[in-house]
Parts: structure tokens; C-alpha cells; sequence
């Protein structure tokens, strides 16, 4: 076990020591950046930085920072997340959990809705009543195993969809991560490797063109032209993560969080969090998220949120809130979350 984890921790080192040397000459060159973008409001609240998780963060949740994170699901876990992002576009979490033992298994599907959209075309530039639309699909398989009370493992993969009109491209991606307990000193440590995959590229009926060739005579029917779309890489990435968390009394705590994100396509990212925790039933959470320019996103870095623990019958239910406020985009982002685990 000593060697699975030096052998990891050896294999992020090289990963972010590569990544950061490729970030200058990649920047803005790969695609799926919403594989990047946060989808359930705790995480958010804290800072998008829960590589190491907390105690109170539910396994289908925790999956999406770090798949070890599943491994601290106690049963089974369901679990909805709605997203109102910019310009009036909803994102859909859903994902179901169940424990086995020491062994975890989660089913979860991400879904993006961009409405319907005016259609422009170099012809006809003025927007009119036809429309058009565009969706995101992310469907993920996770398993995560507790090999000992301290130390825990996952992997997550994932189908991608990507439907823009007439046009589509689908991919894989996976992610794995370990987490590590510091016995009963509420320090916990996280290191994951997300979104790791083949090339895609776009095709379909959309990239089709009529094209008369050079030497195809005047008043013939043109031809069918099958454009090929050029592929693109993931958005591959590698987390550090610590948390911390310490009793206030008997009725509050506290926990702090801290990740280091290397990004392979776009500068490295510094985040922190905080939650304060009244009598295990209201949570009152910040966080920050800052990277070396912090022109290149229209976030202004902080996020704050709240949520509700009730236990009842011995099932307990979940309702989170976060808060991410925006440049030029008024409203920010707002995002609500439900848990329940039995």
C-alpha cells in the first residue's frame, strides 16, 4: 500500500511539473471546459478547492472534486443539483451512490441546456425566429474502495456528448484520486488527476458543404463536401488538496480547506474555503478562488454559501445554497442542492 501511494504521489509530482511547463504554449487550446466548472453548491461555497473533502460532504458530491471522496458515503446517497449560469443557461446534477462493505458505487449524468438560440448564418446574419439549440452530456461511473481507516481511493469514468445543431462530438475522460486521514487530528490530505482522455472532434451532417470544384463545369450540381473537424484535448488537470477541521465547543465546528490546481490548458489555480458549523445542522460557508491573471475569467474570485443538515428517522437530508458573482453578467451564478442518504 506504502508503494501504490508513493508510486501516485511520484506520478502527480511529473504531471504537474510537465503541465506547468506546456501552460505558455497551450493556453485556450483545449476543449470540454465544462468538465472545469463546479456543479453542486458546497463545493462552490468552499472555494471549488474540496480535493481533500470534509466529514460532512456527501460521497456523489465529494466524487466530483476527487473520486476518493465517494469512499465516505455511509449507505446510500441521492443526490440533485441546479445550476442558473450566464446568459440563461441551466445545468442539470443528478447521481446515486451506493456502499458495499468497504466499496462504493456511483452512477451520476451532468446535463447542460443552452435553450433555444436565434439562428445566424453568414447569409443571413439578422436573427430571426428560427432557432436552433445545443446540450452537454456527461454521464459518470465511479467506484471508490476504503482500504484502511486513513487512507482511500477512487476512479470515475466518463462518457462525453457534445450536440451543437446539426453537429456532435463524443469522448471519454476518467479521474482518479486518494485521500489520507491524519488519524483523529481532523487533517486531511487529497490529490486527484481529472479529466484524462483521447482527443475529440466534432462531425456530422452541420460540417457538410456544397462546393463546386475548380474544374467542374458552369450550371452543374455542386458537390458534398464533408469538412473534417480538427481534434482537441481534454482539459486535464491535477489537485492538492487540505482540510482541516477542529471542535468549537460542543455545539459548532470549523473546518478549512486549501487546493492547488494545475491546470495543463490555462493558468494555475489557488483556492481556499471555510465552513462554520452550527449544532451539525446549519452551515454557514466562504471561499476564494484566484489564478495568476485573473483578467483571463469573468468570476470575481470569491464565493460564499449556506446549507441545512437534518437528520430525521435516521435519514439524513441536505439543502445547500452558493453564491458565485460575476463581471458582465448580472445575477451571477446561483446554484441549490439536495442530498439524502439513508
Amino acid at each position: 500500500m506504502k508503494a501504490n501511494i508513493l508510486s501516485l504521489c511520484l506520478l502527480a509530482v511529473f504531471l504537474l511539473v510537465g503541465s506547468a511547463a506546456a501552460q505558455s504554449n497551450r493556453k485556450g487550446t483545449a476543449g470540454a471546459d465544462y468538465l472545469l466548472i463546479p456543479l453542486t453548491a458546497r463545493t462552490t461555497a468552499l472555494g471549488v478547492g474540496a480535493t481533500a473533502g470534509t466529514p460532512t460532504l456527501s460521497g456523489v458530491e465529494a466524487l466530483l472534486s476527487n473520486p476518493a471522496g465517494l469512499a465516505g458515503n455511509t449507505g446510500s446517497n441521492v443526490l440533485f443539483s441546479r445550476m442558473e449560469y450566464v446568459a440563461d443557461i441551466g445545468v442539470n446534477y443528478i447521481g446515486v451512490a451506493q456502499r458495499f462493505g468497504d466499496n462504493n458505487i456511483a452512477l451520476t449524468i451532468n446535463s447542460w441546456d443552452f435553450g433555444d438560440i436565434p439562428l445566424q448564418t453568414e447569409n443571413a446574419p439578422e436573427i430571426s425566429s428560427v432557432t436552433w439549440s445545443a446540450s452537454f452530456l456527461v454521464a459518470g461511473l465511479s467506484y471508490a474502495r476504503q482500504f484502511t481507516d486513513r487512507i482511500s481511493a477512487g476512479v470515475t469514468f466518463k462518457l462525453l456528448n457534445e450536440q451543437i445543431d446539426d453537429t456532435n462530438a463524443g469522448g471519454v475522460a476518467f479521474d482518479a484520486g486518494m485521500t489520507y486521514v491524519v488519524g483523529e487530528s481532523g487533517l486531511r490530505f487529497g490529490v486527484s488527476l481529472k479529466n484524462f482522455g483521447p482527443q475529440m472532434s466534432y462531425g456530422g451532417n452541420g460540417l457538410v458543404r456544397l462546393e463546386a470544384l475548380d474544374n467542374q463545369q458552369p450550371n452543374t450540381t455542386p458537390n458534398a463536401v464533408l469538412i473534417e473537424g480538427a481534434d482537441f484535448e481534454l482539459p486535464s488537470l491535477l489537485n492538492f488538496g487540505v482540510a482541516y477541521t477542529r471542535q468549537l465547543g460542543a455545539s459548532a465546528d470549523v473546518t478549512a480547506l486549501a487546493n492547488f490546481r494545475s491546470n495543463s490548458f490555462s493558468p494555475n489555480q489557488y483556492s481556499g474555503g471555510l465552513e462554520l458549523g452550527l449544532m451539525d445542522i446549519l452551515y454557514v460557508r466562504g471561499g476564494f478562488q484566484l489564478e495568476e491573471d485573473m483578467d483571463n475569467t469573468f468570476y470575481q474570485g470569491y464565493n460564499v454559501g449556506a446549507g441545512l443538515n437534518l437528520n430525521v428517522s435516521g435519514t439524513a437530508l441536505t439543502i445547500d445554497y452558493a453564491y458565485r458573482p460575476t463581471d458582465f453578467f448580472s445575477g451571477g451564478v446561483n446554484m441549490f442542492t439536495a442530498s439524502v442518504t439513508l
